[in-house]
């Protein structure tokens, strides 16, 4: 297969600055002399100690006031050293972990705070011997002791990885043109299919944002920050950063690392979910798609956002009368509602309880059809609390999220149900199964589907390991991504694997 190579060399130069923002060296105690102000003043003694502190230094070298130099008249572009870059982390200086003016040495990677005199950007410089650095909330590079800003093309690369931005057409080719970049190390990666780390037992987030990244409206929707950036919520914002590194296609390596988005998902959910703890890629999905979705609409759960238009749907439940213990308990008729969903759950049968006759477990296999009949308006379904109810779908999300419940709690400990769920990779009919809504005027709508995504789990109930099978559209080729690790696999092993949780994609027709 022929590969268009995409490396970090081929950044454009189409950083802008801006003159207002440039930090000029102050000779004199004026006004108008220019300050960096701190973004958050509480992580700081004061604001004014954290703004003296960033002051640039006047040159050190013979009578120069020049604020700004050309790269070809700084002696130490060439120490920048990319190898050691990474962008992923909390930006926190290393020594005093404020998140205050916080620069990255482009020689060792490490974080450090201010670059005027007595800030530890610049006693980093004196002791280590490296005078690159750059501002992580800007962008822009200085050479310390001395204080002058660097200009140069060559700095545009580290800043796309720093922050990286696609316009509208390069977003719209991204299903276009089957491209693999370069990594540094000279290993090729595919933009949008990379593996992410694991830092400890955070695989159930990994396998989440691998399904997500194969959602493309979702994928368009977080790669452009001009959409969401009226949002306040550092969830939105992080994922939304994870998302454009995950499509990178000039990053220094072919993976990246969760972890300033494990930082705002353990302080969105009050640590519920968090690195050291393994916990249930499902309930994982299901409180951050909510969680977005509140956090993109302010809190208005009726407002449209880019979660209720691809994965929302609706249900109708019937609820018998004189049953269960809500609304129909003290009714004389049949209870209906009309509910949305954003995931269906699916009931897998008993597994067997004895041995057959090779003194095997037998493992049943059902077809995902049986299971899909759970929504055709007929079935009953017999709970204690909800009473004895019948489901019907009556809009079709474009993209429908289905959970096999494979595991059971009771009293003593948890089981997990091995059944095997047969189902179709490409052209999932529901018209074939259960009812499906039609339009105004009769007519059927587009009720067929393709998989996009497959989570999978590997072990035994409250132990083992989650992976994911994913789509790669441009190519029409599937992968199967467990953290790091990326290997093409055959769609036929895809149907073979017990299946936690699936994502497919409504064609239109």
């Amino acid at each position: 297969m022929k590969r268009d190579l995409e490396g970090p060399a081929s950044a454009n130069g189409d950083y802008k600055r801006s003159r207002q923002d440039d930090d000029q060296p102050t000779h004199h105690k004026s006004d108008a002399a220019t300050k960096e102000e701190p973004t958050d003043p509480a992580a700081s003694a004061t604001a004014d100690s954290a703004d003296e502190d960033d002051q640039p230094v006047v040159p050190a070298y013979g009578g120069g006031r020049a604020a700004t130099r050309r790269g070809k008249d700084c002696p130490y572009l060439d120490t920048v050293s990319r190898q050691n870059l990474d962008f992923d982390f909390e930006k926190c200086c290393s020594v005093s972990l404020s998140p205050v003016n916080v620069y990255a040495c482009l020689v060792c990677g490490k974080y450090f705070q201010g670059r005027g005199p007595n800030t530890h950007a610049f006693t980093h410089s004196l002791e280590s011997n490296h005078h690159m650095f750059m501002k992580l909330e800007t962008g822009k590079v200085y050479c310390l002791p001395d204080g002058y800003e660097v200009i140069d093309r060559s700095l545009d690369v580290i800043r796309f990885v720093l922050n990286p931005t696609f316009a509208p057409e390069e977003v719209s080719k991204l299903d276009v043109d089957v491209k693999w970049a370069r990594a540094l190390d000279g290993t090729e990666y595919m933009p949008g299919l990379v593996g992410v780390n694991n830092m400890k037992n955070n695989d159930y987030v990994n396998v989440a944002i691998q399904l997500l990244a194969r959602v493309l409206p979702i994928r368009d929707y977080f790669l452009v920050p001009r959409n969401y950036q009226g949002c306040r919520s550092m969830l939105v914002q992080r994922f939304g950063e994870l998302v454009r590194k995950i499509w990178n296609p000039r990053n220094f390596k072919g993976q990246v690392s969760p972890h300033e988005f494990m930082q705002a998902v353990m302080t969105a959910s009050a640590k519920r979910f968090t690195i050291e703890k393994q916990s249930d890629p499902v309930e994982f999905w299901s409180w951050f798609v909510n969680t977005l979705h509140s956090d993109l609409t302010g809190g208005k759960r009726k407002k449209p956002s880019i979660i209720s238009k691809c994965f929302q749907g609706e249900l109708e439940i019937t609820t018998e009368a004189g049953t269960g213990k809500g609304k129909a308990a003290g009714s004389r008729e049949d209870v209906v509602e009309r509910v949305p969903f954003l995931m269906l759950g699916l009931d897998l049968p008993p597994a067997p309880l004895y041995k057959d006759a090779m003194e095997k477990n037998i493992i049943p296999q059902v077809p995902i059809f049986d299971l899909l009949r759970k929504f055709d308006g007929a079935k009953l379904h017999d709970d204690i609390k909800a009473g004895r109810r019948r489901y019907r779908l009556t809009k079709l999300p474009q993209y429908l999220t289905l959970h096999m419940k494979r595991f059971t709690k009771n009293n003593f400990f948890v089981e997990k149900n091995p059944t095997i769920v047969n189902f179709p990779v490409k052209n999932l009919e529901l018209r074939d199964i259960i009812p499906v809504p039609t339009g105004r005027s009769g007519a059927p709508l587009p009720s067929k589907y393709d998989l996009t995504g497959n989570l999978v789990h590997d072990g035994k109930a409250g132990e083992g390991a989650y992976r994911v099978h994913v789509h790669r559209k441009v190519e029409d080729t599937w992968y199967e991504v467990q953290d790091l690790r990326v290997v093409e696999i055959l769609p036929q092993m895809v149907a073979l694997s017990e299946t936690y949780m699936q994502v497919y994609e409504l064609k239109k027709q």
